[in-house]
């Protein structure tokens, strides 16, 4: 069975899990979040309100589904597994039914290269999986389809995923995604909207490769930007 300590990390999906309702990305008991530990996960118990949970209501899920707690797991726990024993550059499953990922994922409909920032994600889409059943392994089996080459999908019928190596960055992916999804439905009111070629995506990529996108980016030399208009050079804090 795996550990029951990592106290830090049970405290941090607490403290996640109530951001993700503080800032709009989550409604009630909907979503799940998971971290990695040695030889399983973490996970948020099934039907209990964040701001209820504490730390000591975490789950601890080996990868043969043995788990250790006073809760059952949550219901998805079978796809936070699934991706993490398929994806060893990831620590965090973030799923949440936040509102504009949802509307498009009813309509089964992919977030396209309509704008740049859709390569945060990890390509040149968020793709949207096939409905399943919430809970099944065919969901499970769908979504780390989906999330190949990818650190976010559609869930169709059903809500959003991102992946991610800490809460941080799971928590900032999902803030954009759902900003993509929500201009991207507002788009789709004046019209299809055109997308980014190949080409321009391969720029785009390249680039946030060089800024280490999402981690502060440093503006010297980046896109001609004179270092005026850049700043100074600012250390880490």
């Amino acid at each position: 069975m795996t550990d029951r300590n990592h106290a830090d990390l049970r405290q941090g999906i607490v403290d996640t899990c109530r951001e993700m309702n503080r800032n709009g990305l989550n409604q009630g008991t909907s979503g799940n979040l998971s971290h990695r530990i040695p030889n399983g996960m973490l996970i948020t118990p099934t039907s209990l309100p964040y701001d209820r949970m504490g730390s000591g209501d975490i789950v601890a899920m080996d990868f043969a589904a043995n788990y250790e707690s006073n809760h059952r797991p949550s219901s998805e726990w079978r796809f936070h597994r699934d991706i993490l024993l398929a994806r060893d550059d990831v620590n965090v499953v973030l799923h949440t039914h936040s509102t504009f990922s949802t509307i498009l994922a009813v309509h089964e409909r992919s977030i396209p290269c309509f704008h740049y920032m859709v390569a945060v994600a990890g390509g040149n889409d968020v793709r949207c999986s096939p409905y399943a059943c919430f809970g099944t392994q065919a969901l499970s089996d769908y979504a780390v389809k989906a999330l190949e080459g990818r650190n976010a999908c559609l869930l169709g019928h059903h809500g959003l995923i991102v992946t991610a190596q800490t809460f941080e960055k799971a928590l900032w992916l999902a803030v954009e995604v759902e900003t993509l999804a929500k201009m991207y439905v507002h788009a789709l009111a004046i019209g299809e909207p055109p997308r980014l070629s190949e080409t321009e995506m391969a720029q785009v990529h390249e680039q946030m490769k060089r800024m280490s996108y999402g981690q502060a980016p440093d503006l010297d030399d980046v896109c001609d930007v004179p270092r005026a208009l850049a700043g100074p050079k600012r250390e880490a804090d």
